[in-house]
């Protein structure tokens, strides 16, 4: 359906193109002119800043909740978050399922349980992997994923790290789960990590 933008309409299309998926905006002056312009999909490089909060949070637990749906993809993933643990001293636990979708609800599921016994986790780190189809299941796990995952960390104000690669090619998702690459897994565990001590800093002011 088109939109409307003063004296335009704006079409959004999208279609697979090589393998990838590429989107053109179609922009429709509805007195003279048509103007077609493609995006450039091209990735640009990380450039992040050394964080220096080096608060100390080992001994701290994390859980590691995985979607096992592409399983040796996932091996990577969690070989590059589980090196990121083990560097920072903190100890963890893996639980698996079935797919993305199911990763929020486990990892609810986990924190309540660990609270009940009086082992409560310190932050949580989700992996897996979606790769786009032929379908719009892959907007839909993604994005309800992602949001679930919001929604858990800053209503339990919880340290997260969302590993879930969203990808539109094996090759695409094999470049960011490898440990040697792009090291989502890992990535994610950073994330964690910091957002760990940056809690833990915070409270004992």
């Amino acid at each position: 359906m088109p939109g409307h933008d003063g004296n335009r309409q704006v079409f959004a299309l999208g279609f697979p193109h090589d393998g990838d998926y590429k989107r053109a905006a179609l922009t429709f002056n509805v007195n003279t002119q048509c103007q077609h312009s493609e995006m450039d999909w091209t990735m640009a490089d990380a450039r992040r800043a050394q964080l220096k909060d080096q608060t100390d949070i080992s001994g701290a637990r994390a859980l590691i909740v995985e979607a096992r749906f592409y399983d040796d993809i996932q091996d990577a993933l969690l070989e590059g978050a589980v090196a990121e643990l083990k560097a920072a001293g903190v100890t963890h636990e893996v639980i698996s399922v079935p797919g993305a979708l199911e990763i929020p609800a486990a990892i609810a599921i986990a924190l309540d349980a660990a609270e009940r016994n009086g082992k409560p986790y310190d932050a949580v780190i989700a992996l897996g992997c979606v790769v786009r189809g032929d379908t719009i299941h892959f907007e839909i796990v993604s994005m309800e994923s992602s949001r679930a995952l919001m929604d858990i960390a800053v209503a339990r104000r919880i340290p997260l790290g969302n590993g879930i690669v969203t990808v539109n090619t094996d090759a695409q998702a094999w470049a960011r789960a490898r440990p040697s690459e792009l090291n989502k897994g890992g990535d994610a565990a950073r994330a964690a990590l910091a957002m760990l001590r940056i809690k833990r800093r915070l409270t004992r002011a």
